[in-house]
């Protein structure tokens, strides 16, 4: 069994040290929890204490829990091929550079599209609507003009480029196929069957009664966020987005990481049968030379966040706001670490020198 003080004493250090206001940690190894820990507090004005059940806003670990499980779903169902073109899917891309990009090389960050732009500075200019139809939003159509109209800085496949803008894209793929919002399709396809409470937060959505770890002092929105997404992108077109928007515990992160887990395994266990086996592992194995699988992040060979004792065929992801997850699937083995470190500002860089120390505490045998 592994010894988990380490770590416990070491989110304490991290809470005194303001490497963070808050967190929760939740290992497991084999399906079994060994630490479910919540760590200072959700708000430095309230010094309210954070608890098993506060939800952290878990930024970009919506690619791959979010995003990424829906093309999965896509292409289960037979509506979707990995190496389709864009302009196969979405016709509007048949003029442009990007014609070409597949959904492999937007899984894999290879499409040759930048790492992000500030598309909220233009997006907050035009009067807020709420559309049942997310696609009508105003805000949305002209995210979408932005994204046709966004060149390459790469040849597709030439360089890995981590890129918000090509999941962008894929939540306009996921809908187009599906006929429905990202938000919507997920609850429906994914989060519901498994009992997940992942969810977005959508402008129009009336808050619901719980207790959210506060993020950003937000310099252009005037006020703490809570309970309010903190990617401006995101918040521009409304919550719901390819790139970020999920909220959720420690918890609801750890019980669908595991899900995938089990799907890798081939499991019999499983809570259903969502994810094909064989199609779980072909997105789970590193893809081309990229250090990456498909839509997952993979340990990097030298200062790596996942730290020294992860193996290289280790799977996770990072959030912007703090979080992070890291499974080495073959010891069965998952640590979910959700912090809001960029309150009050995001200039708090801390958690990146003390990301890998943690983890090694986590994963020493």
């Amino acid at each position: 069994m592994i010894d988990l003080r380490k770590a416990s004493d070491l989110m304490e250090e991290g809470v005194k040290t303001n490497v963070f206001p808050g967190g929760v940690l939740l290992v497991s190894e084999d399906g079994q929890v060994h630490l479910h820990r919540a760590f200072g507090y959700t708000d430095l004005q309230t010094r309210d204490m954070v608890s098993l059940d506060t939800v952290f806003d878990i930024a970009s670990l919506t690619k791959p829990l979010g995003t990424t499980l829906a093309i999965i779903r896509l292409v289960q169902a037979g509506k979707l091929d990995i190496e389709d073109r864009l302009d196969k899917i979405l016709p509007e891309f048949s003029e442009t550079s990007t014609r070409a990009v597949s959904i492999k090389n937007l899984l894999r960050h290879d499409s040759g599209l930048p790492a992000h732009q500030p598309y909220f500075e233009k997006l907050r200019d035009i009067p807020w609507e709420f559309h049942e139809n997310q696609s009508d939003n105003p805000r949305k159509k002209a995210l979408r003009e932005f994204l046709i109209t966004e060149p390459l800085e790469n040849p597709v496949g030439e360089k890995t480029v981590y890129s918000d803008i090509g999941f962008m894209i894929l939540e306009w793929v996921v809908e187009k196929l599906s006929g429905m919002g990202l938000d919507e399709f997920l609850v429906q396809e994914v989060y519901r069957p498994l009992g997940v409470d992942l969810f977005f937060m959508g402008l129009n959505q009336k808050k619901p009664d719980l207790q959210f770890a506060a993020t950003e002092d937000c310099p252009w929105r005037k006020k703490v966020l809570r309970g309010e997404v903190h990617d401006d992108n995101t918040w521009a077109v409304g919550g719901v987005c390819g790139q970020a928007g999920l909220f959720g515990t420690a918890g609801a992160v750890h019980d669908l990481l595991l899900e995938i887990v089990k799907a890798w395994h081939g499991s019999v266990e499983s809570k259903s049968e969502l994810f094909d086996s064989a199609l779980v592992r072909r997105f789970l194995h590193e893809s081309g030379n990229t250090g990456r699988t498909l839509g997952f992040d993979m340990p990097s060979k030298e200062n790596s966040s996942s730290g020294r004792f992860f193996a290289p065929e280790s799977i996770g992801h990072l959030g912007f706001t703090g979080t992070s997850f890291w499974i080495d699937l073959k010891r069965k083995l998952i640590a979910v670490l959700l912090t809001n470190r960029v309150h009050p500002a995001r200039s708090n860089i801390m958690i990146r020198a003390f990301r890998p120390i943690l983890h090694d505490a986590v994963a020493k045998q």
